[in-house]
């Protein structure tokens, strides 16, 4: 987007650093759409990353640089895998908890046999580092298995987080304010146990129809509507209490924008599946706090792999009774070895085309899908972002660099946005993988913008964006309302403004677009 009153425009192609890792694979189909033509780049733009080329090679000026860039949104955050593993064993001290230490788990006292005080480890090193390797990678080997460590954590420490939804959004929100950004996604599970309670009272009906209508007969889905929204305002006030919101010395978290998804148990019975389902769509059309539902847990055990097609059939269904709601999918956190080739060939694109999702998380198996082009291309046209955690995916799949379908995304105009998942779990930031982005793919510092850009327009965020038409495809450029203004430069004209004041999500991304012409003016000031 050339930007008036900046006097140099160059141009730099968006293909032009796309590693062809996997843009011709496969036979069918053409290897790869035609390449978007260049993007232009304004002087603040090319200045800065004239600054990020000469830095590359810094570890300490790389990471002030990429920890004061502008970085958008987390879409893709589990709420009790982001909080600090540190700051969750102070909670289980405070809260009197104890620690099994044959397998580091936390359980509720008083600590009997096996189990020590979760407050020992305040006064006892070892015995605090202990617990965070056992809830974290920290240290992991790299030899390890570190799926099945991933994934065990969080029922080591789920005794812990349980009780604190406010105080942990309190933490996970002030480190979003820390690296600059501007709106955060989490993840949790509401009402988890009345769910699971109704889900055993309805039973299962493979009519999905008729289950619906014993969820909601006599009131049944609407109390537990009601059990979530009370639920989600304690949280609220224990946030408001611990982020100090009403005090006259509030924390940085206070301003930042928060949309809660809902989890369902991918491998759970049937039954509850479809309840947990039902309440999290109908959760988003009921209460503006919640959004979208997902499904959660390893995507490769068994239940889950069982399963896979009827629940994306479940999400079609109530697709349509609940039209309001949006869906974003685990799918394709798979790759070979891990589960048969056949439970590689569809997840991505069942998850498109049945459930209709409007973001697919990691995505990774995708080149290894049947006709993979053709659910790239359907994700392009459909503008169905992917949400990639880089570190996570290294972690738990081992896929990094080259094997990852990153480039390949790109290179088909597929909305991309970048989002930590679990960084609390990972021992990482958002700033670690923008700059794991530039060092391993050679992004330049317009691209980077345009991935930060990325993470608030395909965010749930109500309200019409600041961009029109599909910018992926067409590049960043201001709707009618405020092509005469630079965005987040200046103050905006009238219609412009009538825009921001309707529209949370265009007030986010000017907010964004001033951020970077502060951050992008710090690299001219030797001109």
């Amino acid at each position: 987007m050339a930007v008036t009153g900046l006097s140099a425009v160059v141009l730099l192609s968006s293909s032009a650093l796309l590693p062809a890792a996997h843009a011709g694979a496969g036979a069918a189909g053409p290897a790869r759409p035609a390449a978007p033509p260049p993007r232009p780049v304004t002087e603040g733009e090319a200045l800065t990353a004239a600054h990020l080329d000469t830095i590359r090679g810094n570890p300490s000026q790389a990471r002030d640089f990429f920890l004061r860039m502008p970085k958008g949104g987390d879409l893709h955050n589990h709420l009790s895998g982001a909080v600090r593993t540190e700051y969750l064993v102070e909670l289980a001290a405070e809260d009197g908890l104890c620690i099994d230490t044959s397998t580091m788990t936390a359980v509720t006292p008083p600590c009997g046999s096996g189990t020590r005080p979760a407050a020992d480890a305040r006064t006892d090193r070892a015995f605090h580092d202990a617990i965070v390797r056992a809830w974290s990678m920290q240290d992991f080997p790299a030899d390890g298995n570190g799926h099945d460590h991933f994934f065990d954590t969080f029922g080591k420490f789920g005794e812990v987080t349980w009780r604190h939804r406010g105080k942990l959004l309190a933490e996970v929100a002030d480190d979003v304010a820390k690296q600059n950004q501007f709106y955060l996604e989490t993840l949790v599970t509401p009402a988890s146990e009345g769910a699971k309670q109704l889900a055993a009272e309805v039973g299962w009906d493979a009519d999905l129809a008729r289950l619906h209508e014993k969820l909601t007969a006599g009131g049944k889905l609407d109390r537990l509507v009601t059990e979530a929204r009370k639920e989600t305002d304690d949280s609220d006030a224990e946030f408001r209490a611990a982020a100090r919101c009403d005090t006259d010395s509030p924390r940085p978290a206070c301003r930042i924008p928060v949309r809660w998804i809902s989890q369902v148990s991918r491998g759970s019975a049937p039954e509850r599946v479809f309840t947990q389902m039902a309440l999290g769509m109908r959760l988003a059309e009921r209460d503006a706090r919640f959004v979208a539902v997902n499904l959660v847990q390893p995507e490769d055990a068994e239940v889950a792999l069982r399963d896979y097609s009827l629940q994306m059939r479940m999400l079609e269904y109530l697709r349509g009774v609940y039209p309001q709601a949006h869906v974003t999918l685990h799918a394709g956190e798979l790759w070979p070895g891990l589960v048969k080739p056949a439970d590689l060939a569809f997840h991505i694109r069942e998850a498109v085309e049945v459930a209709g999702a409007d973001r697919i998380g990691h995505g990774v198996d995708l080149v290894h899908e049947d006709d993979w082009q053709r659910t790239a291309r359907t994700m392009a046209a459909r503008e169905t972002a992917v949400e990639v955690p880089f570190t996570s995916n290294a972690q738990i799949l081992g896929v990094r660099g080259d094997d990852h379908p990153f480039e390949t995304y790109r290179a088909y105009g597929v909305p991309v946005v970048l989002a930590t998942d679990d960084p609390g779990v990972s021992r990482i930031d958002i700033s670690h993988e923008y700059r794991y982005a530039a060092d391993t793919y050679g992004l330049s510092y317009p691209e980077l913008k345009d991935l930060a850009r990325a993470s608030l327009e395909y965010a749930f965020l109500p309200g019409a964006s600041l961009w029109r038409g599909n910018p992926t495809r067409d590049g960043y450029r201001p709707v009618s309302a405020c092509q005469d203004a630079r965005p987040g430069a200046g103050r905006p004209g009238a219609d412009c403004r009538r825009l921001l004041d309707a529209s949370p999500k265009a007030t986010a991304q000017w907010e964004q677009e001033r951020a970077f012409q502060q951050f992008e003016r710090t690299f001219r000031a030797g001109r």
